[in-house]
């Protein structure tokens, strides 16, 4: 089965607890509601992928406890394929149960992350990665993400990741073997010791990439890219931001499926770059994420401003 969109990375479920506030040591404390919600880089990725029409698989691990279960259930509710799930016993998504006080709008996160989770060293198989119009994954589980760039490049299949931090040595070969970099602000400043945006995009660019993206949420998006050797700079579409939670995730689920569908870097950093400002406006991570009718009606009522370009 041929995908547009394959991903093999990190899944995770949150449990959101709603109380009055948050309560001393040895209390007692109603729950007023309680409420499940599903993300991941991935995962979240993915639903955004999925809302925007586009044919979606997830190939990552997961195990067999009920949180897997309920991960598995809520991609098959978007339409998203989980034939190629890589199953092991150990495995598990991350986990977090969050104590959200009404009263002072805020909130405790308590996460459990130890169990095997993202990509499996050993699969999925070559063919079903072979048959993706675009591989998807992120910085869990290193090993497996690299077997699996690998094929891919092998294979001539564009390779977009989304990564956050760096836990593995072998990070930098990962890294290697990305296409497409699309990353936040903050990790790219970190992990290249540049002081803007356009110079960290820069310094992550090689020909042997397609294009290097660094996000800076409402400052709009720098990016690097054969046809656009010097920084550049595409504005945010200004909006009413009503939750940022999930918007990275879903500006890297819209750009898969732009570059699935032939766009050039222009066409795929807009239509990415409209999908998470739509996000904005709306509560939630995978909720939040546009469908492609609105995703379209929004780009017909937002002109395109032109770019802008930074000397090194």
């Amino acid at each position: 089965m041929s995908f547009d969109v394959l991903g093999i990375g990190c899944v995770a479920v949150d449990d959101l607890l709603y109380v009055d506030a948050y309560p001393l040591a040895d209390a007692k404390l109603r729950i007023r509601r309680a409420e499940r919600h599903f993300g991941g880089l991935t995962g979240t990725a993915l639903v955004a992928a999925a809302k925007l029409g586009a044919k979606c698989g997830f190939a990552g691990l997961l195990g067999i406890d009920e949180l897997s279960r309920s991960v598995e259930q809520n991609f098959l509710d978007h339409g998203i394929d989980t034939t190629n799930v890589v199953r092991r016993e150990d495995a598990q998504p991350i986990h977090s149960v969050i104590i959200v006080a009404e009263e002072g709008n805020t909130r405790n996160v308590f996460y459990e992350y130890s169990a095997p989770i993202g990509a499996d060293p050993a699969g999925p198989s070559e063919e079903c990665i072979r048959d993706a119009q675009v591989l998807f994954l992120d910085h869990i589980g290193v090993p497996g993400n690299i077997r699996a760039a690998a094929i891919a490049r092998e294979a001539g299949i564009p390779v977009v990741a989304d990564l956050e931090e760096v836990h593995d040595p072998k990070f930098p070969d990962l890294l290697e073997l990305i296409d497409h970099v699309v990353i936040s602000e903050r990790f790219a400043l970190t992990y290249t010791n540049c002081k803007t945006a356009g110079e960290a995009a820069a310094a992550l660019w090689h020909p042997d990439r397609d294009t290097v993206a660094v996000t800076c949420g409402d400052r709009g998006v720098w990016f690097v890219s054969s046809i656009h050797p010097e920084p550049t700079h595409l504005p945010a579409f200004p909006v009413n931001v009503v939750d940022t939670t999930g918007c990275g995730d879903v500006f890297h689920g819209a750009y898969a499926v732009s570059l699935a569908y032939g766009d050039g870097v222009e066409e795929r950093l807009r239509f990415a770059s409209a999908a998470a400002a739509l996000k904005a406006t709306r509560p939630g991570g995978q909720t939040g994420a546009p469908n492609l009718r609105e995703l379209t009606a929004f780009l017909s009522k937002n002109a395109f401003t032109g770019y802008e370009r930074e000397d090194l």
